[in-house]
């Protein structure tokens, strides 16, 4: 999905106000749920066995939310305390993934400022987020790089190499096959991932708060439509990841759509640019170094077909069948690592996006329940008060509409039912769950 850093290049910033009012807000509202959850929790690695993720010899499926923002608002003393806000909200929710960049790349708060050169503070912000999450129990799904232009992207690297004098093109597919582009990635990726958190003493590589490295979000190399220039950087990236960390999960970061080569581009793709944009699910997803497979869910932007009815059928029949692949093609978990309803639809009601989160989260139940490959869902996206400015036309806060905080919670106590609750869970789970038969 787009996602901009609003308000971020010019380094502007509304004032925070509210969060107080926020956290009273929830109290009033929700007060039931204010419920003391175990802190500082010990964790153990995600693993996976065929088409399951496993924790502790058990299978482990799902509830949980992007907020891709938080590096960036814990590298700001006065944005800081929103991660704390949104983890432990989440928290109490039943969440228990959390999927946020692990990247800014030449931007404001820029992590990567050129070519190998890093700041030390935003690192450490990104130390605190990984902190922070572990005190609530929350696993991280990190992204590395970005397909689109916010927070950098692809096209940061192709600059800095064309302005370097080493770049071969100045079209941003380039970063899939220029070496020197190439040579910045990996560099990036080894800092990364052998970071030794100040906070911890841990590595990233040896932390077991982060579920999964996740290579880019949403990669198309529009330039090769046979996707063989996007297979090599995969097959050669997740080769190179592997090479330094062993202990975590990895995938991808696809959208889901299915290639030129692919029988299901005539019957499951959302139109018939989907095949054109120089990836292929089956294929990329099928790596030995990929770990499991990730898919998208955004029907107002990939049909243009205005009817709601018809993108509820879409969002059932695109989960059906890359679940299906999962059992029966790739052998590996899918993980749906993004969703989303837009509120510039015409006829948008938030009762819509209501009815879309339940189809979505009611398949990946009935997944659970029956040993499937539908792993877990990641909405896009969640915020808190005062975050106006982060907000794209698919960001919610869940508690302030209660519906909304019923579907996930609801789903929370389904899945923890299913599997029972992971130890990191139980405490607080078990009272929320017992609350709400």
């Amino acid at each position: 999905m787009v996602k901009s850093g609003i308000g971020g290049g010019n380094g502007v910033f509304y004032p925070i106000v509210g969060f107080a009012s926020c956290v009273a807000f929830i109290y009033l509202s929700f007060g039931d749920l204010w419920i003391n959850i175990q802190v500082d929790t010990k964790l153990s690695f995600v693993e996976r066995n065929g088409t399951q993720f496993i924790v502790d010899g058990k299978p482990f499926y799902f509830n949980g939310w992007n907020s891709y923002w938080m590096m960036e608002h814990a590298a700001d003393e006065s944005r800081k305390h929103r991660i704390k806000a949104v983890l432990e909200a989440s928290a109490k929710m039943g969440l228990t993934v959390c999927r946020t960049w692990a990247f800014n790349d030449g931007d404001y708060n820029a992590l990567q400022i050129s070519p190998g050169q890093f700041d030390e503070r935003v690192f450490r912000a990104l130390d605190h987020v990984i902190a922070e999450s572990r005190h609530y129990g929350i696993r991280l799904i990190l992204c590395l790089v970005n397909n689109l232009q916010a927070y950098g992207g692809k096209t940061q690297y192709v600059k800095w190499a064309w302005d370097e004098g080493v770049g071969l093109s100045s079209s941003n597919d380039s970063f899939f096959y220029d070496p020197s582009i190439r040579h910045y990635f990996k560099n990036y990726v080894k800092t990364v991932l052998t970071r030794k958190n100040t906070l911890t003493g841990v590595e990233y590589r040896d932390d077991p708060t982060i579920f999964a490295w996740e290579l880019i979000n949403e990669p198309r190399c529009i330039t090769d439509k046979s996707g063989d220039t996007l297979q090599d950087w995969i097959e050669e990236m997740s080769t190179f990841v592997k090479s330094i960390d062993k202990k975590h999960l990895l995938t991808v970061g696809l959208e889901g759509f299915y290639g030129l080569k692919s029988p299901k581009r005539l019957t499951v793709n959302p139109e018939f640019w989907a095949a054109d944009v120089g990836t292929d699910f089956i294929r990329n997803s099928k790596i030995s170094t990929i770990d499991f497979a990730s898919v998208h869910i955004y029907p107002d932007h990939w049909t243009h077909n205005p009817d709601f009815e018809y993108k509820l059928k879409f969002v059932a029949r695109w989960m059906l069948s890359h679940i299906e692949d999962g059992d029966k093609e790739l052998k590996k978990p899918i993980l749906f690592a993004e969703f989303g309803l837009s509120t510039e639809n015409k006829d948008f009601d938030p009762s819509q996006r209501d009815r879309m989160y339940k189809v979505i989260l009611d398949i990946i139940y009935k997944s659970a329940k029956r040993n499937k490959s539908g792993a877990g869902t990641l909405v896009w996206q969640f915020l808190v008060e005062g975050m106006e400015e982060f907000n794209d036309e698919f960001g919610i806060i869940p508690w302030k509409r209660k519906s909304t905080h019923q579907i996930f919670t609801e789903q929370s106590c389904n899945l923890a039912r299913i599997q029972g609750a992971l130890p990191s869970q139980m405490g607080y789970l078990r009272k929320l769950c017992t609350q709400r038969r």
